[in-house]
């Protein structure tokens, strides 16, 4: 009864906190084409707080929020260098010294902000587990009122594993409410099997025929079976908790127009924000991590899909001193020029690897110096401050173009990024 009797003052001090929170400075370092979508390497609180600086305010359409699951445990990304090789690196903790009360402060700092952030049409979606749902369901009803709780969604899959103390558990749940009864919903149609499978011929009931028999299109039911991203999927990015895009799109579709801003502040490996540019929405998003915010712009830069990337301003510098390095060769005639990657060497300092995946590295970098460049772009115009990718090479099938030619305009930028969230910025200046 502890956690249900101190609520009331969660609620009370988490409202303070977000209030009283600071409003990030942040700088825009890169940028792909522009639609107004914005990705930022961040905290999710000083992140909102400056989106509603910038006047967003009450303008987001649709907030799908998966946050950490109150699991206990950290979870590792799969991430693959050249050579065929695999390493596990850490992609986030979700482990709480206070457990329970320490974990339901943290997210209710940020459910204040993403209702300041929703318009009165908007609507958020709270992906949860077992571990921690029934308590938000309470503050859900407390921050949005219980008059704006739309739907509880199972979303099913068969991955995972198995006991025998339980039975197995197979779906999340996601937590649906609207900012006020004015919210937008287009339920999207599904097929159901007429009994027996035969038709019914009701009057003014149109029925459909498939090759397991015949059916009527109703709204969807709240139990939505989708397959979670499979290991050989082609969507598959190695990151640990990676939502699939039939899920993200389903509630992309279903909860916005094309124009509409949706926002995802514990993005991850980015399919929120993939499926935002496949159709036609804007997208504001943030994670803290390196790697999630890496995985989230190659997914991008793979379909050419719009953004700006923005890091904290204080954090800036630190993150320029610590950045790896890469040696190029450069050869300019004056009104052409043309670059090759030759080396890269990654900062270990922040990397989590066991002993084994650290010998691998360190025998891969000997024979194969490029072998943990994940991707890399250029700009042939660069401004000194933000990095424009006009042209960008990505990692597949072990295969990665090093050398490109170009007219020379002065100041050429290369960013080149690792398969662990790291990147070197290079520059020639004319």
């Amino acid at each position: 009864m502890y956690l249900l009797s101190n609520i009331e003052e969660i609620l009370k001090e988490t409202k303070e906190a977000f209030d009283n929170a600071p409003t990030g400075d942040y700088s825009a370092v890169e940028r792909n084409g522009f639609a107004g979508n914005m990705l930022a390497l961040s905290d999710n609180v000083p992140f909102m707080k400056y989106l509603i600086s910038k006047g967003l305010k009450g303008k987001v359409q649709m907030i799908y929020a998966d946050p950490p699951f109150l699991s206990d445990a950290d979870y590792d990304a799969t991430l693959k260098a050249g050579e065929g090789t695999s390493l596990k690196h850490l992609a986030y903790k979700d482990t709480w010294k206070n457990n329970e009360e320490e974990y339901l402060r943290f997210l209710c700092t940020c459910l204040w902000g993403m209702k300041e952030l929703l318009s009165e049409e908007g609507t958020i979606w709270l992906h949860l587990d077992w571990h921690i749902v029934h308590y938000m369901k309470v503050i859900m009803d407390e921050i949005f009122g219980r008059g704006n709780f739309i739907n509880e969604i199972i979303w099913q899959y068969k991955s995972g594993g198995s006991s025998s103390r339980h039975f197995a558990r197979k779906h999340d749940t996601i937590l649906l409410y609207g900012k006020s009864d004015k919210y937008y919903l287009n339920i999207p149609k599904e097929k159901s099997y007429n009994r027996d499978l035969k038709p019914y011929n009701f009057k003014n009931v149109t029925e459909y025929q498939d090759e397991y028999g015949w059916y009527t299109l109703v709204n969807m039911k709240d139990v939505w079976n989708i397959d979670m991203v499979g290991r050989t999927s082609s969507e598959r990015t190695g990151y640990a908790t990676q939502k699939p895009v039939k899920l993200l799109s389903l509630i992309v579709e279903s909860a916005s127009r094309e124009g509409d801003i949706c926002a995802d502040f514990f993005c991850g490996s980015g399919t929120l924000p993939y499926v935002c540019g496949k159709n036609k929405r804007r997208f504001m998003a943030a994670d803290s991590g390196m790697l999630a915010t890496s995985m989230t712009r190659k997914r991008l830069l793979m379909d050419n899909l719009a953004y700006e990337y923005l890091v904290l301003e204080n954090e800036l510098a630190e993150t320029i001193n610590e950045n790896p390095t890469v040696d190029v060769v450069f050869i300019t005639d004056g009104a052409t020029f043309d670059i090759e990657l030759k080396k890269y060497r990654p900062n270990q300092t922040g990397f989590k690897l066991n002993k084994k995946d650290e010998d691998s590295i360190n025998k891969l970098i000997c024979s194969n110096p490029l072998a943990l460049v994940d991707s890399w772009s250029i700009d042939t115009n660069y401004d000194g401050r933000v990095h424009k990718n006009q042209a960008s090479f990505i990692r597949g099938k072990d295969m990665l173009q090093t050398k490109f030619s170009g007219k020379y305009t002065g100041n050429i930028s290369i960013v080149v990024r690792d398969i662990f969230g790291g990147e070197a910025h290079w520059v020639s200046k004319g």
